[in-house]
């Protein structure tokens, strides 16, 4: 009899493991670099932010469909020649799937950027992670087959900003609203920065 109940709760267990592991995958993402520079002057910006947001999506969809979400962010200050570095993540996903990353760029008197609108979204990945900084490459992405294939060729992992007063500053968009400045710390410093240098009373948490 016991050796029956063994045999059984082996096989629930083995079944169980199965199931999961044919639900769950692997999300990596390489270390991402790149330089921030004045977009008149082509000059480093020292101390701007820069912001990964990982992304995923539940691979069966509720009543109103599939849509992505940010689920882990990371971030991090540019060097004296404007360079930022943020390290490879990884993670496993349990019924969801990978949608990629999203940037944001940002210096208190600038305009956020949220990575080069002349790249490609298929290509942002590679962007920031095929080649050594300013190195020109040509970078491809996507599929004949499924009719999305792009490619690009220029220098690697520049990100421009551009100056503003303080009349037409603006924060950053796009922030996930449960990510405040517990999870984006660096970030919600330079907005409240922002936010002192144009007069503007509180802070933003």
């Amino acid at each position: 009899m016991k050796s029956r109940y063994f045999i059984f709760v082996v096989s629930l267990l083995f079944t169980w493991i199965s199931f999961l592991s044919g639900c769950a995958t692997i999300y990596s993402k390489p270390e991402f670099r790149g330089r921030i520079i004045d977009t008149e002057t082509n000059e480093p910006i020292e101390e701007a932010v820069a912001v990964v947001l990982y992304k995923k999506r539940p691979l069966i969809g509720g009543p109103a469909g599939v849509s992505s979400h940010v689920f882990h962010a990371k971030e991090t200050l540019t060097d004296s020649n404007g360079e930022f570095r943020i390290p490879a993540y990884w993670s496993v996903l349990l019924f969801t799937e990978d949608t990629g990353v999203r940037f944001i760029f940002y210096k208190p008197g600038h305009m956020t950027d949220y990575g080069p609108i002349k790249i490609s979204h298929t290509l942002i990945e590679s962007y920031f992670s095929a080649g050594k900084i300013g190195e020109e490459m040509e970078i491809e992405g996507g599929t004949f087959e499924q009719g999305n294939y792009v490619k690009w060729k220029g220098p690697l992992g520049i990100v421009e900003l551009k100056r503003v007063s303080a009349e037409k500053a603006m924060p950053p968009g796009g922030i996930p609203a449960d990510y405040g400045a517990k999870e984006l710390p660096l970030l919600y410093e330079a907005i409240n920065e922002d936010r002192k240098n144009r007069g503007l009373k509180g802070q933003v948490k």
